[in-house]
C-alpha cells in the first residue's frame, strides 16, 4: 500500500511546481496511512479510500503552499490536520498552530506529530474565539468553514498587524464576498489547480483595512 501511494503521490506532485524531497513525500504518505488507520474509530474524514485522500486532502492542501504569508500560521478548524499537516510537511521552515475544538482530533494530531517527527506543528484544543495570542499570526488559514463571513468574524482577533486571512473555498460565492464586514478587504482571488480533482477550488486572500 505504501509503495503504491508513494508512486501515485509522485505523479500528482509532478503536475505542479512543488518541489518535495523523498522524506517529505514519505511523510505525506505516512500521514494518509495514519488517517486511514484512525478513521474507522475516530471518524476523521468522510473520504475512506487512501488513494482518494491523496487528491482530495493532500494535493488540495499543498496547492496553497505558494500563497502562505509569513512564517507563523494558524489553521483554524483544522479537523484531522487539513490543510495544516500537509503544509507543515511541505514548509518545514514555517510554524503551524492547528486549532480544533474536538479532543479526538487533537489526540490524532499529537500522534501524527510524534510519528512523523514534525517539530513545526502545535496541535491546540480550543474554540477559535477563546484562543488569543499576543503577537498574532501572519496567516490565518481555514479550509472547513461553511461561511466566509463567520470565519472572518470569529477569527478577527488572530492576524498580526500585517497578517492575512486565507479562505479555501469549493465554490466562489459573490454574495459571500459582497456581505463581508467592512474591516476586511479582498486582496487576492485565486483559482487553485489541484491535479486529478474534479471540481473547482478557490483561495480568497483578505487583509484587515486600516480602520
Amino acid at each position: 500500500m505504501h509503495a503504491k501511494l508513494l508512486a501515485q503521490l509522485n505523479e500528482l506532485v509532478a503536475k505542479t511546481e512543488l518541489k518535495l524531497s523523498e522524506k517529505q513525500l514519505d511523510q505525506l504518505v505516512q500521514y494518509v496511512l495514519l488517517l486511514d488507520k484512525w478513521n474507522s474509530a475516530y471518524n476523521l474524514t468522510s473520504v475512506r479510500d487512501p488513494a482518494e485522500m491523496l487528491v482530495k486532502h493532500i494535493m488540495d492542501s499543498l496547492v496553497v503552499a505558494p500563497h502562505l504569508h509569513g512564517n507563523n500560521i494558524i489553521d483554524v478548524g483544522t479537523g484531522p490536520g487539513l490543510p495544516g499537516i500537509p503544509l507543515a510537511i511541505c514548509c518545514p521552515e514555517k510554524n503551524f498552530t492547528l486549532l480544533d475544538s474536538l479532543g479526538k482530533r487533537i489526540r490524532f494530531l499529537n500522534q501524527v506529530k510524534l510519528q512523523l517527527g514534525l517539530t513545526n506543528v502545535t496541535p491546540l484544543q480550543s474554540r477559535v474565539e477563546a484562543h488569543h495570542t499576543d503577537l498574532g499570526y501572519d496567516t490565518v488559514l481555514s479550509r472547513a468553514f461553511a461561511s466566509l463571513g463567520d470565519m472572518i468574524s470569529w477569527c478577527r482577533h488572530l492576524p498580526a498587524t500585517n497578517g492575512q486571512f486565507l479562505a479555501m473555498k469549493g465554490a466562489l460565492a459573490q454574495e459571500e464576498i459582497a456581505a463581508l464586514p467592512d474591516f476586511v478587504k479582498v486582496v487576492g482571488n485565486i483559482e487553485l489547480q489541484v491535479p486529478a480533482l474534479i471540481g473547482q477550488r478557490y483561495l480568497l486572500i483578505l487583509e484587515k483595512t486600516a480602520q
